[in-house]
């Protein structure tokens, strides 16, 4: 299989977590943003994880600096537009975005006007390339449930013009659920499709409660199912689709080598799965990569990788014509 040449499908991949290096160069400069060199490496050494990173906590030190930078308008609309750039020269067909818009307000901007922006980027990228996207807006579980309610409240007006779901991210406790119900009733109450980051460091019951709480179509990450009878089932039956990001596992000690990363096994036992990248520069990968890795790994024939392609592209939170469109890229 030659699998740059293969059409892919991205459901999960942080905006902030894929700048390019020479880019964050260019803002840093442009944006008096102090670091103690400009060279290349050493700025590379700030965006992408280092070989002793024990955690997801430490993984997530590495997105200050892109949110310190990324904090104009012009600035959101060129990193999406070259993330989208970047992801079409590797042949994916469709990309959903994700990004938390309240970390982007220090300089005065609105919501809208980053929601706005990062969308523009996307667009244009449209343009040029062979390439489609959406936005999916991440609320951060360590900011105040009132703060989900203030994206759902400016993002419901993009429903249907570029924002397509909402997501909760970042640090993951035990339970962490429960007090989210109401606010996520909302969130498919105004329109907005549901993934949830869960499952990713241990608790595969935050899976289960994730679904049947919070009414998730799609889990980011799921690895920790198998620790959790009752989520692996629930999973398995309501096909709900797990994006899972082996080498993001493998940089926050989820698993410690892709031997022992789940997604085929699951894959096999019938569970959909879509793989993705999760943050292309802090994880230092790209999609053809991550797929050359599984597939080296678990020796994937393209019938495997057909079936996760087809089921990424009914998971995929687009248009039903643009579905239609990006299962005839697989037909061979």
């Amino acid at each position: 299989m030659n699998l740059l040449n293969l059409p892919k499908i991205e459901l999960h991949c942080h905006l902030d977590g894929s700048l390019r290096v020479e880019t964050a160069i260019e803002l840093a400069k442009k944006e008096g943003v102090k670091l103690d060199s400009y060279e290349y490496d050493k700025v590379k050494e700030l965006l992408v994880i280092p070989k002793e990173c024990n955690s997801l906590e430490d993984y997530l030190n590495r997105f200050a600096l892109p949110v310190k930078l990324l904090q104009r308008a012009e600035n959101l609309e060129r990193v999406a537009f070259e993330l989208m750039e970047d992801a079409s020269k590797e042949n994916v067909k469709y990309i959903e975005i994700r990004f938390a818009p309240l970390l982007h307000l220090e300089k005065g901007m609105t919501q809208k006007e980053v929601i706005e922006s990062v969308i523009k980027g996307i667009r244009k990228a449209e343009e040029l390339y062979d390439i489609k996207g959406n936005l999916i807006l991440s609320c951060l579980r360590h900011h105040s449930i009132d703060s989900v309610y203030e994206v759902i409240e400016e993002g419901k007006n993009f429903i249907g013009k570029g924002v397509v779901a909402i997501d909760l991210a970042g640090g993951e406790l035990e339970g962490f659920v429960k007090p989210y119900e109401e606010v996520m009733k909302l969130a498919r109450e105004s329109g907005f499709r549901v993934t949830i980051h869960a499952g990713e460091t241990g608790y595969g019951k935050n899976v289960r409660d994730a679904i049947e709480l919070l009414g998730a179509e799609r889990i980011g990450h799921g690895l920790f199912i198998f620790n959790d009878e009752e989520a692996y089932n629930l999973v398995k039956e309501k096909g709900v689709t797990l994006e899972m990001c082996p080498k993001s596992n493998i940089d926050t000690k989820g698993v410690n080598k892709y031997e022992d990363h789940p997604i085929y096994k699951y894959h096999k036992d019938n569970i959909r799965v879509n793989l993705s990248t999760d943050n292309r520069t802090v994880s230092n990968i790209n999609l053809t990569e991550e797929f050359e890795n599984v597939h080296k790994t678990f020796n994937i024939d393209f019938e495997d990788y057909k079936k996760i392609y087809l089921n990424s592209v009914e998971a995929s939170f687009c248009s039903e014509e643009l579905k239609e469109k990006l299962k005839l890229s697989i037909i061979i």
